[in-house]
């Protein structure tokens, strides 16, 4: 019996394994890259030469130049942390606000409660990228209203999720000693509450990282979000499109590039569930 409750342990052990030592290696490649790039060969990212556009891989450009005659590789690396970024910014910045608001309107409830939930459902009536496309086009096109918009729309989700964790916890027994000891609300809320649902949110939040990447580059390949010379992935999709027969690499690396970090964030989010799942339990 004992066998075959460690088995499955294993298999998990094993899995969790070489995803740690595939995004490793992934890390471990952007780095060589970015210095082969940066420090060798020193390419200026946004400065034009119509006379060496479109050539193929070379020592001197690896992954070719683009239209303009800029190198592709130096402009990949770059275009990477531009959309990681962006993407951590608007994802840190709808924890900044959807935390501290689940929290008071699930511990406090009442009329915030009730308020909170109007809004929520006010932003959960439309999809998420409709609406993120919505409030592009009022705000202009620019990363910086695009990384408003994903805020505006990813907030509510982090909100819902502390929510419902704090309306489950406070009716247990150490909050309610906690309160007959004389803990504050602000006490109890960040010494007792946050600490439960910090392993839902993180989660989450690895799980929503390749969502929001996907609708960066997604936004901004219809013009919504980063703007030229900018090098960002979506950009550089929507650049290189006119010369997809010609030069269809221009498209492929970036796109691949999108899917491998998507890949690998969906590969962190999965990890880290089976990291924080409470209801797991093993059976003697």
């Amino acid at each position: 019996m004992k066998t075959m409750l460690l088995r499955p342990l294993a298999a998990k052990s094993k899995k969790h394994s070489i995803q740690a030592i595939t995004a490793l290696l992934f890390v471990l490649l952007i780095i060589g890259a970015s210095i082969y790039a940066f420090v060798y060969l020193k390419h200026d990212p946004t400065l034009t030469d119509l006379r060496g556009r479109l050539q193929g891989a070379s020592a001197l450009h690896p992954f070719g130049t683009d239209h303009l005659g800029r190198d592709v590789m130096t402009r990949l690396l770059l275009g990477g942390s531009q959309t990681l970024g962006y993407s951590l910014l608007a994802l840190g910045a709808a924890l900044l606000i959807g935390i501290p608001f689940g929290l008071i309107a699930g511990y406090k409830r009442g009329w915030i409660d009730k308020l909170f939930m109007r809004i929520a459902d006010g932003f959960l009536a439309f999809p998420d990228t409709i609406v993120a496309i919505v409030l592009s086009g009022l705000l202009g096109a620019g990363i910086g209203n695009l990384v408003l918009a994903i805020v505006i729309v990813k907030w509510v989700s982090y909100a819902r999720l502390v929510r419902s964790t704090v309306l489950s916890e406070s009716q247990k027994d150490y909050i309610r000693i906690a309160r007959t000891n004389g803990l504050s609300d602000a006490r109890i809320m960040t010494k007792h509450l946050l600490p439960h649902i910090a392993g839902h949110v993180l989660v989450l939040a690895s799980l929503d990282l390749g969502k929001i990447i996907l609708l960066i580059s997604s936004l901004s390949y219809i013009g919504l979000g980063a703007q030229p010379p900018t090098p960002e992935w979506g950009a550089m999709l929507n650049d290189s499109r006119p010369y997809f027969q010609s030069r269809p690499e221009l498209m492929v690396y970036p796109g691949l590039a999108i899917v491998v970090v998507v890949l690998l964030a969906n590969m962190l989010g999965d990890y880290l569930r089976d990291r924080f799942d409470v209801k797991k339990e093993v059976q003697p």
